[in-house]
Parts: C-alpha cells; sequence; structure tokens
C-alpha cells in the first residue's frame, strides 16, 4: 500500500478521535490500560495541534491510516529527568500522540521513521506498560534516556535519536511501501 503524509485538517477531526478511541481500546486490552485516559487527547488539544500545523496524519488506499504529532521546540515536561539525561541540548522536535486505525502492519515504524527524515534530533516518551511503542522506538535507533514526567504527573520513559538530516519533500510526503 502507497502511504503518504500531510498536516491533519480540522475536516479530519472526527475521524482522529475514532481512531484514539480504537487505540486506547486496543492499548487496554493488550498490557497497557494506563498510557491514556477516555478522554486523552481530546478534541481541543486535536484541534489546537491542528491548527499549530504540527498534527500528521498517513494516507493509504484514500483513508486516514494513523496520526501523530510532531513537535519542534523545547518540550516543558523534558526539562526533568530522573535516572538518566539527555545525551545533547540540542534544538530537537518531540513525537507525540501516535495512533493507528489499525488497518497496516508496521504504520508506527512508517511514522517513527518519517519523523527521523525531518532534519532535527527526535525525543519521545512513552508509558512503561507500552511495549509495543518501546519496541518501536529501540528498533528505530532510540536510546532510552530516563524517566520523566507529564503534565499530569505520571512517569514516563523517555527516548532520544540523533535523527539523520535527510528531509521529505517540502510538502512532507514520504512514500514507503508497506505490508498489510
Amino acid at each position: 500500500m502507497k502511504l503518504t503524509v500531510r498536516r491533519a485538517a480540522a475536516a479530519d477531526l472526527p475521524t482522529l478521535l475514532q481512531i484514539f478511541d480504537n487505540a486506547r481500546a486496543f492499548m487496554r486490552t493488550h498490557g497497557n490500560p494506563h498510557q491514556w485516559s477516555d478522554s486523552y487527547p481530546g478534541a481541543v488539544r486535536l484541534a489546537a495541534e491542528i491548527e499549530r500545523g504540527v498534527c500528521y496524519v498517513v494516507m493509504g488506499e484514500g483513508a486516514i491510516q494513523a496520526v501523530f504529532c510532531l513537535i519542534p521546540g523545547d518540550e516543558p515536561t523534558y526539562r526533568i529527568m530522573e535516572d538518566g539525561a539527555w545525551p545533547e541540548d540540542l534544538p530537537y522536535a518531540t513525537i507525540h500522540r501516535m495512533a493507528s486505525a489499525g488497518q497496516v502492519c508496521g504504520i508506527g515504524q512508517f511514522c517513527i521513521d518519517w519523523c527521523l527524515r525531518q532534519g532535527l534530533p527526535v525525543r519521545a516518551d512513552t508509558h512503561a506498560d507500552n511495549v509495543y511503542m518501546q519496541r518501536a522506538l529501540e528498533k528505530s535507533g532510540f536510546v532510552r534516556c530516563g524517566r520523566i514526567y507529564t503534565e499530569d504527573g505520571s512517569p514516563r520513559w523517555a527516548y532520544y535519536h540523533k535523527a539523520a538530516t535527510q528531509k521529505a519533500s517540502p510538502a512532507g510526503d514520504v512514500v514507503r511501501a508497506a505490508d498489510g
């Protein structure tokens, strides 16, 4: 299947909310019941991220197959880390709120790979119970650096990758054949 990445649009919001509903259900039945509350991330947060231009969707076969945010700049919750440290203090982007429609095998890896091609070091965090995201990050060369705490005070494993400098096209389109 041909996959492309584009910025999310306001009209995508209902589909994105459904994808997040499905992702929360998947996490609960696969050993990760605590990472996202019933209302997370919510329409208000997603609409703001769409407006800021940091929310992206992966399109395949005419439908949204995944959603994620790639947010350049300082992440406030990353300022304090326990049991480790960031390996360097360079400008970076953060991967947040990645979720799949559940139709394409390897879509998480596709999203991470796209983020790594955007030209900045990349940081990410995930819940200790989210072994799927941990595996995907580590498979892509991310290194676990320590523990950070989210806005609500819950702990997350923090990851770092000094990303490649090869960038995607100005439109953000990166094409890859995916199984599934």
